[in-house]
């Protein structure tokens, strides 16, 4: 069955393979993005696709919806360094633009589903276990505690207003096209320049990778179960400490001729401010719909390095 929706931050790292996993399926997708500094510029293979069109705009500036199925919001301020650094922009992209699509949805003639992109880092960090969906939200930092409060907006809109809407709740993403102040393309920048790895708190927090490929198809299997009203975890399948993420590279990076000698390639003085130790989420409710992720992280990570050591992001 062919789809209407749009993809709010379409030319995102997230939203842009979300965009083409629909265009794929042959979905109609009106693209929405205000392109920020980590926004995709060279897009012309989304504009390759008869079934998609562009709109340069905020979401909060939307002043219509068109007719569609779904609004598919990946659109954010992300990153938790910036996030600390100043906060403003992180409320008024992450709250009041979440609140500005509820309200377009709840005064739309034919409601569509909102699909909410949030992240794993509202439940805050544990040390043991995994987070499921009915989890107490704890955010550590104004980026965690931004996208929380969109989530409760977006309940509390479905509750009072009916709007309907699924929220998920991915881990950590990764591939190429990633913007470089993300860590794994910062690594290889930094090491194309010289410099160490900057390792938040000596690399020992943890975290799950999950392919932007595999995020996408989470989001195509929702659609086409037709779930509504529900929260997703989306996990991926590698978790390790980031000190051995980045050994990785390195060894990736020098094909192994750093024989082993990994500190001078690391700098681990860097104290972040609210850090969480380990993210780690249940994400049951959706393989049981048939999804599991298969990018596996270790060949993935080659084809980064290979692809940032040769195309330098400013």
């Amino acid at each position: 069955m062919k789809r209407v929706v749009y993809v709010t931050g379409c030319l995102g790292f997230i939203g842009g393979h979300v965009t083409k996993a629909c265009l794929e399926k042959g979905w109609y997708v009106r693209g929405i993005d205000k392109g920020t500094y980590a926004a995709n510029t060279d897009f012309d293979e989304l504009l390759a696709y008869k079934n998609f069109t562009f709109d340069e705009q905020d979401i909060n500036d939307i002043d219509r919806l068109y007719e569609c199925d779904y609004v598919i919001n990946t659109a954010a301020e992300t990153h938790v360094d910036n996030s600390i650094a100043s906060s403003e922009v992180f409320l008024r992209s992450n709250i009041n633009g979440v609140w500005h699509l509820l309200e377009l949805i709840k005064n739309a003639k034919h409601k569509p589903t909102l699909l909410h992109f949030s992240t794993d880092e509202v439940y805050g960090d544990l040390v043991d276990g995994f987070h499921k969906e009915t989890d107490l939200l704890k955010p550590s930092n104004p980026y965690s505690a931004t996208k929380a409060a969109a989530d409760q907006l977006v309940l509390a809109w479905a509750r009072t207003f009916d709007v309907p809407y699924v929220i998920v709740r991915p881990t950590n993403n990764y591939g190429i096209g990633q913007y470089v102040e993300k860590f794994i393309p910062k690594s290889i920048k930094a090491l194309s320049l010289g410099k160490p790895i900057p390792l938040h708190d000596e690399g020992l927090p943890k975290r799950t990778w999950l392919h932007a490929a595999d995020t996408a198809q989470a989001i195509i299997t929702l659609i086409e179960a037709g779930v509504r009203n529900d929260i997703f975890n989306i996990s991926g399948n590698y978790e390790d400490q980031n000190i051995v993420v980045a050994k990785k590279i390195i060894d990736m990076y020098y094909l192994g001729g750093c024989k082993g000698k990994y500190e001078e390639y690391l700098d681990t003085t860097i104290k972040r401010q609210g850090q969480d130790v380990r993210y780690a989420i249940d994400d049951s409710k959706i393989k049981a719909l048939g999804w599991e992720p298969r990018a596996e992280f270790d060949t993935e990570l080659k084809l980064i390095v290979d692809y940032y050591a040769k195309h330098f992001v400013w």
